[in-house]
Formats: structure tokens, C-alpha cells, sequence
């Protein structure tokens, strides 16, 4: 490849890389947001790196929104999965805490998107409630929650859908 063709590769590149970050990189972060605890900095962290492995197999990608979109959100949990196994490997850190000094802007938004999530859950029906606790609180696949709560599994689907669905409108209005 000439100068020109390399000259003209890496300006594409670099298009592909501006492209990629304008269209996915809201969307990647509020999904990677759940999956780090809402950790920003890694959040931030993950996506940059998504984009980066997109961007470095930019050859063998389909160009389809659709399945673009996949490929993404399945890297980017991938890399919150390694994140956390590596974590657990290594031994937690001690930060010292210091009352002195206000909470940081991010503590407080965590803080108010939690109170509002269990406002939410609180106003759930004891059905949707239920399969929330025993899903995502108790751990339980689909199928042990719909053991446990004596309905079907669809059932339990559902109601996590239609639950999670108030959740996120709640999160949504408040922004």
C-alpha cells in the first residue's frame, strides 16, 4: 500500500473511530453503567475500550446498526466480566475516609438514582416486586424464581420486564 493508500486508510479509520463514538458511545455508557455499580470512571473506561476493540477489528464488523449495536454491548459486557474477575482476584483496597469532606457530585447522583429506584420498586405490586427480589436481589435464575414464587416462568419474565420497564421511566422522568 502507497503513502496515499495508508494516508487514506487512516483517515477512514479515524472517521469509522468519530462515527462509532457519535452513534454508540451514550448508549454503551448508560448499559455498562448498570453492569460497573455505577462505577463512572470505569464505565468511562469500558466504553473507551469497546470503541477501541471496534475500531482494531474494524475490518471484520458488519456495518448493520442492528448488529453492530450486538457486537458492541457483548464486548462491552465481556470487559466488565474480566473486570470484575480480576478484581475479585486481587485483595479489595482500604480508602480512608475522611468525614471531613463533602460527598462527591457522583456519590450524590448515585445516591438520589438509588432513593428513587426503591421509591419505585416500593410502589411495584407485590407480583412485580416479588420477581424482582427473587431475580435480581436473591440471585435466583428465571426458572428458581418461578419455582419459588409458584408460577410460570414466562409469568416471572413478564413481570421482570414490566418492572423494569417502570424502573427505567422512573430513572428517565427524573433526568
Amino acid at each position: 500500500m502507497g503513502d496515499q493508500g495508508k494516508v487514506a486508510q487512516a483517515h477512514q479509520d479515524e472517521e469509522l473511530l468519530t462515527l462509532l463514538y457519535g452513534q454508540f458511545q451514550r448508549m454503551l455508557f448508560s448499559q455498562v453503567l448498570c453492569l460497573t455499580n455505577y462505577d463512572r470512571q470505569w464505565t468511562e473506561d469500558v466504553v473507551q475500550e469497546t470503541l477501541i476493540r471496534a475500531w482494531q477489528n474494524s475490518a471484520h464488523l458488519v456495518r448493520e446498526p442492528g448488529m453492530l449495536r450486538g457486537w458492541l454491548c457483548t464486548v462491552a459486557r465481556r470487559i466488565v466480566i474480566d473486570g470484575w474477575r480480576s478484581r475479585q482476584a486481587r485483595p479489595q483496597e482500604v480508602e480512608l475516609l475522611r468525614p471531613d469532606i463533602a460527598e462527591s457530585p457522583d456519590d450524590t447522583e448515585q445516591t438520589l438514582s438509588v432513593m428513587v429506584i426503591i421509591d419505585v420498586v416500593r410502589q411495584l405490586s407485590d407480583e412485580h416486586r416479588s420477581a424482582v427480589y427473587e431475580t435480581y436481589v436473591m440471585g435466583r435464575t428465571v426458572k428458581e424464581a418461578a419455582i419459588v414464587l409458584g408460577v410460570p416462568e414466562g409469568t416471572v419474565k413478564s413481570r421482570l420486564y414490566k418492572a423494569m420497564h417502570t424502573i427505567r421511566r422512573a430513572l428517565q422522568d427524573r433526568s
